[in-house]
């Protein structure tokens, strides 16, 4: 039973009412949760307000344009989305998802980096096979957002990870390497650089860009520390920023290739060796048997098994 609810007659209660709950409590907009579920603005606001008229409790006040969840929306929220999820995978036997005539919306976290590399095949993959299926991106810090998964407000995450939990489970995506990459007739880099060059040189970090640690922890490992004079969120910024000016910065190989073909940019392997870094896809392991979110799986590592365009 759905803690929170024990109260109602389950018998009596109309089941739907959860999915619009859960709808309103991820979109926080009643407008939003009507698209998301495929009906009228009305009939959502009909629906909350016979949630709040069952479960006596406002459940979302509005916020200035927001609206927030009352400390019981908040407490049925995990249980709600775990249940509805449990519904699913019950039914999901495999011949219940169809992805060509699917409607189901997917939010995954990834950097831009991945955005860039990954996510325009994996677009036009859905476009082909699974047209009414929709991604919603969300920015990836370096750490795991285990409580965002747990909560189903993440379905998955794409990103490099030092530990994650027993809870979830990996599947390999891809494997990279670092490059350096600068503008054109740079004054320093006629050819690649050696140590000593590119310690001269003037670099270009992305924090939460998930590569930082391997290049500064090499070089603290022999005594040695790159001088970094500028920092950025993102590595579309770090790029245009080193095509125009004498910053240099260190990118996933991929990515470096990916902004030579747009920009005045040229790439260098790296004056010592720090092997790949793996990418991995990470979900709860009890979605295991989610039939749309394994499918979601293979389609995204097929992206990454095929490379870049």
């Amino acid at each position: 039973m759905i803690a929170g609810i024990q109260a109602v007659n389950i018998q009596t209660f109309d089941l739907n009412l959860l999915r619009v709950l859960d709808a309103l409590l991820r979109e926080r907009n009643v407008s939003r949760a009507a698209e998301r579920l495929a009906l009228s603005q009305p009939a959502v606001s009909n629906a909350l307000n016979r949630l709040r008229e069952l479960l006596d409790d406002p459940l979302l006040v509005r916020a200035g344009r927001a609206m927030q969840p009352t400390p019981r929306a908040l407490a049925l929220e995990a249980p709600i989305r775990a249940a509805l999820r449990q519904i699913e995978q019950s039914l999901g036997d495999g011949e219940g998802f169809d992805p060509g005539r699917s409607r189901q919306r997917f939010t995954v976290a990834v950097t831009d980096y991945v955005e860039l590399i990954c996510m325009p095949a994996l677009m036009r993959r859905l476009s082909e096979r699974a047209p009414g299926i929709s991604i919603a991106i969300q920015h990836l810090t370096p750490t795991l957002p285990a409580e965002a998964l747990d909560k189903g407000e993440l379905d998955l995450v794409l990103g490099r990870f030092e530990n994650v939990p027993a809870r979830f489970q990996r599947r390999h995506w891809a494997s990279e390497t670092l490059q350096l990459v600068a503008r054109r007739q740079h004054p320093l880099l006629a050819q690649a650089p050696d140590l000593a060059t590119f310690l001269e040189l003037q670099h270009l970090w992305v924090h939460g860009g998930q590569t930082k640690g391997m290049v500064d922890q090499w070089l603290g490992s022999q005594g040695l520390k790159r001088q970094v004079a500028y920092t950025t969120p993102n590595y579309l910024q770090a790029a245009h920023i080193a095509a125009y000016s004498d910053l240099v910065g260190v990118l996933p190989r991929q990515l470096a290739h990916y902004f030579e073909r747009l920009l005045p940019l040229q790439s260098f392997d790296l004056p010592f060796d720090l092997g790949p870094f793996h990418l991995e896809l990470v979900f709860l392991a009890q979605r295991e048997r989610d039939i749309a979110l394994q499918w979601l799986v293979e389609q995204i590592r097929q992206v990454g098994a095929a490379g870049p365009d």
